[in-house]
């Protein structure tokens, strides 16, 4: 089964800083067909504009990873935690038994960012954050896990499910493959470009829903930049 959820089919929202697609309910939107993917509960496409930002607010018992697009997102926490996220990057925070944060655009040109929520296999760990330059270079024509809770996955960014999340850059023509798992849903959102997967034409930021396929297959059909959720069924 592949779903294709349309970049114009999304939930919106808008403001005077924030410019934000859901692929999932989420805040005011509310899809009942579109709660979450298996573990994977928020996919939101968001839009920052310069020297504002998400002020300080809390989270509990949620693993939440942020690639960023494009431009810089600033991250602060009550942990003593702060630091740069730049595009083509990866940023994890596990809120844990609760973190207060802040997430702001301290640049001059907007920053764009996927912000995926991902439902923990445990409750009430410590609270954590990391961030960690991914060179796209080192991503060029294969699938490279960015953020696992998988043992096999050595050198990505660590998070408390059984979940990977991946990308990839191609160039026109070239093609990856993904093994699907019994049981297990890939979500898929390309940051830029376009691609066919398993014969379907996705553009960028439509959203592919995905389970019961044993193989998957991305082939770009121009420049083309990915990120995937796999994540366990709930």
């Amino acid at each position: 089964m592949i779903d294709v959820r349309r970049f114009e089919s999304l939930g919106t929202f808008e403001n005077d800083w924030l410019k934000a697609h859901y692929h999932f309910s989420f805040a005011g939107y509310r899809d009942d067909a579109r709660t979450h993917w298996g573990a994977l509960r928020v996919w939101n496409d968001d839009t920052i504009r310069p020297h504002t930002g998400f002020d300080r607010h809390g989270h509990q018992d949620m693993e939440i990873v942020t690639y960023v697009r494009r431009g810089v997102i600033t991250h602060k926490d009550h942990l003593g935690n702060e630091g740069r996220t730049v595009a083509g990057d990866v940023q994890v925070m596990s809120a844990g038994r609760g973190i207060q944060h802040e997430e702001h655009n301290r640049e001059d040109e907007p920053t764009q960012i996927f912000q995926l929520w991902i439902f923990p296999n445990e409750n009430g760990i410590k609270p954590a954050w990391e961030t960690r330059s991914f060179p796209k270079g080192d991503r060029a024509g294969s699938l490279v896990t960015l953020a696992s809770g998988r043992k096999t996955d050595s050198g990505a960014l660590p998070i408390h499910q059984d979940a990977a999340i991946l990308g990839a850059t191609l160039k026109p023509g070239q093609t990856v493959r993904h093994e699907l798992e019994r049981g297990r849903h890939v979500y898929l959102v390309p940051a830029l470009g376009r691609l066919t997967v398993n014969g379907k034409e996705i553009k960028a930021r439509d959203g592919v829903a995905i389970h019961g396929e044993e193989n998957i297959e991305f082939k770009a059909v121009e420049d083309t930049e990915i990120l995937m959720a796999d994540v366990p069924r709930l």
